[in-house]
């Protein structure tokens, strides 16, 4: 084994605690590896949704940040601070909703919509930002929407789900990118509903960036956020079936212990077995060990362009000023 192989939450801190004198923290999102967080917990340990993660970490006088999340997320957090260091533990996390969007592709759908806006979800890159005219979370893309003339003509992306059930929700027509995440796109009623058989006083959390049909079955719809708040604020239901990527569980279980929550499985295949992918490969990159090396080495740091840097903060000023 390598001294990095051998990597423990010990070994983090004493790295952390060599490189004190630069400041350090680590920021970790919901999906991120559990055991890896569980290790690196501390009062310097930001474990929040992806836009949150970087606003928190801008607010600190750290000088480096570790993210612990996939590539977009690292790019907003460096769009947001830019004076600071931030490291990506593993560059080949990437994400199949950003992936589903490219900033040429979206160029190209703009020239050809002449007069329309674009509204885009957090989750792209940092070139598709640059093209656009407002972020949206989950959490506030209903809240964002409303505030926007109805008059004006929208494209929605990358998400297809979300942009669908913010149209549907705000009575709008907007023009929807046909991107999706795979792992929320795996969840079926039909898993929900044998759930519910055995569990018939469960409550049905399902994040937005899943089907229609999947929303539609569920009692809580939401972000990642707004589910762990209403477990937290309802100790009263015992038991929870939740759609959506299986890393939040893990802070649902640690915050609510006296609950259960329970997994949807994903959709079975044609050949009729089924897969056991509720958990995004990409997000568990972040492994300790490769903390570990990051902060030991001081890379591999995370850079924007800054022609595209200055026109990718724009649209998420834009939003934190209407939410």
């Amino acid at each position: 084994r390598t001294e990095a192989q051998n990597a423990s939450s010990e070994a983090v801190a004493a790295e952390r605690q060599r490189i004190e004198q630069i400041d350090s923290i680590a920021a970790a999102e919901y999906a991120a590896d559990s055991a890896a967080v569980a290790d690196l917990r501390s009062d310097d340990l930001h474990y929040l949704d992806s836009l949150a993660l970087a606003r928190e970490a801008a607010k600190t006088e750290a000088k480096v940040m570790v993210m612990c999340g996939v590539h977009f997320m690292a790019e907003t957090c460096k769009l947001l601070s830019p004076e600071k260091t931030v490291l990506s533990p593993d560059l080949t996390a990437g994400c199949s909703l950003a992936d589903s969007c490219k900033a040429e592709d979206l160029r190209k759908f703009k020239e050809e919509h002449p007069g329309y806006e674009v509204v885009s979800y957090v989750n792209t890159t940092a070139a598709v930002k640059a093209l656009t005219d407002v972020v949206v979370t989950s959490g506030n893309a209903k809240k964002v929407i409303d505030s926007i003339p109805k008059d004006t003509k929208l494209i929605f992306g990358p998400d297809y789900n979300l942009g669908s059930y913010i149209n549907s929700v705000t009575g709008r027509n907007m023009l929807l990118w046909n991107g999706g995440c795979h792992v929320h796109e795996r969840f079926s009623v039909a898993e929900i509903v044998k759930l519910k058989e055995q569990h018939p006083e469960a409550v049905v959390m399902a994040h937005l960036e899943c089907k229609a049909p999947v929303l539609a079955a569920a009692n809580v719809k939401g972000s990642t956020a707004t589910m762990l708040h209403y477990a937290q604020d309802h100790p009263e239901v015992k038991e929870f079936i939740v759609a959506t990527e299986a890393g939040i569980l893990h802070e649902m279980q640690r915050t609510c212990p006296n609950q259960t929550f329970l997994p949807v499985p994903p959709e079975v295949t044609e050949g009729g077995r089924g897969c056991a992918c509720t958990e995004c490969e990409y997000m568990k990159k972040n492994t300790l060990e490769k903390v570990y090396n990051a902060l030991k080495y001081g890379w591999p740091a995370v850079e924007v362009d800054p022609a595209i840097a200055r026109d990718a903060v724009k649209p998420i000023e834009r939003m934190l000023s209407l939410s």
